[in-house]
């Protein structure tokens, strides 16, 4: 366990170099996830297979009809099992403090580690009851923006145009919050974007400007931690969250304001892996999204078709959550 990690407010160590992200020099022996890459389940831990239940199927599947992604809950929860139509695989223990991977001799660490680093480690802390939104965080001086929406509908892509802009970039597709006194804190997740070729088109003028994720697979990744495009590795108290709307071909960008209870609705469904959680996390995320309504600004924005527009969406937010920094915040009742 020679690796040392820090993401989303968790200390990892890991037997092996996790592929484009640097190790952290840590003082400290304290680790909340050991990450075991490359290495099966102990013997002494296995369970039967007849003993598994399917939890959750994507939808996306692969040239055969199989769901990409099946997760399992194995014996009485003592393990979820994560497996890949690729081959790969991982193994969470009942306490979400070790991690186990393995991969196919046709695959790679670096492959796996596309998937630990993003739907494995974001199933982790949704099953250590962390509330995480399936969203994209830019710091605006000492607060944090989130930016949430569909799939598809350009979270990463507006991130990546404030990085252009010299603004600090927390983190892409998990925004895992933290609840104190409150108020409510954005960790810091990855340091790097992952964008599709027609967004590093729009932002670089080529897709070839950025390297992909893995060899075989579309996705590019944008890297954070130089002085052109920085990442910020502090928590920072979460000032407003944006969801992004349909784009227009009208008076796009525009802001508008949003009822609590489309809010909350909204962010119950966008929290990141909810089809995995029981019943209990479940009620536990609805409280902690209601206070979140509570006490956060939330809007609603529209980009513009115009993909070359994007820098005046970024002037448009910019200009609102400068307004809801210089007026009282909204409270529930006003957002009714």
């Amino acid at each position: 366990m020679g690796f040392h990690y820090s993401f989303f407010g968790l200390q990892l160590q890991s037997n092996l170099p996790l592929p484009g992200v640097e190790a952290t020099r840590s003082s400290t022996k304290l680790c909340d996830i050991e990450l075991h890459l490359g290495v099966s389940l102990p013997s002494t831990r296995k369970i039967p297979s007849f003993s598994e239940k399917l939890i959750y199927a994507s939808s996306d599947t692969d040239s055969t009809g199989e769901p990409e992604l099946r997760i399992l809950s194995v014996g009485q929860g003592e393990f979820f099992r994560l497996s890949y139509t690729d081959g790969t695989e991982f193994w969470l223990d009942h306490n979400r403090t070790h991690v186990w991977a393995t991969w196919t001799d046709s695959s790679s660490l670096q492959n796996a580690a596309s998937y630990l680093l993003g739907p494995v480690l974001g199933l982790v802390l949704r099953l250590r009851g962390v509330t995480c939104l399936h969203a994209s965080a830019v710091a605006f001086e000492d607060l944090s923006v989130a930016f949430v929406g569909a799939t598809g509908s350009g979270k990463s892509t507006t991130a990546a145009a404030f990085a252009r802009q010299g603004f600090r970039i927390l983190s892409d597709d998990i925004v895992a919050l933290a609840e104190s006194k409150g108020a409510f804190q954005v960790m810091p997740g990855f340091p790097f974007l992952c964008l599709w070729p027609e967004s590093a088109k729009i932002l670089h003028d080529s897709p070839e400007a950025l390297p992909r994720i893995i060899p075989d697979w579309e996705k590019l990744r944008l890297a954070l931690g130089s002085e052109e495009l920085r990442f910020e590795n502090r928590p920072l108290r979460l000032g407003a969250i944006y969801f992004l709307g349909e784009r227009q071909s009208n008076r796009a960008p525009y802001v508008e304001t949003m009822r609590a209870q489309k809010a909350l609705l909204s962010l119950v469904a966008d929290t990141f892996a909810n089809k995995v959680l029981d019943r209990d996390l479940r009620a536990r995320e609805f409280d902690v999204l209601s206070r979140l309504v509570e006490t956060v600004p939330i809007r609603r924005v529209f980009p513009n078709r115009d993909s070359s527009r994007i820098g005046d969406l970024c002037r448009v937010i910019r200009e609102d959550f400068v307004s809801l920094k210089t007026s009282a915040a909204p409270t529930r009742q006003e957002l009714e």
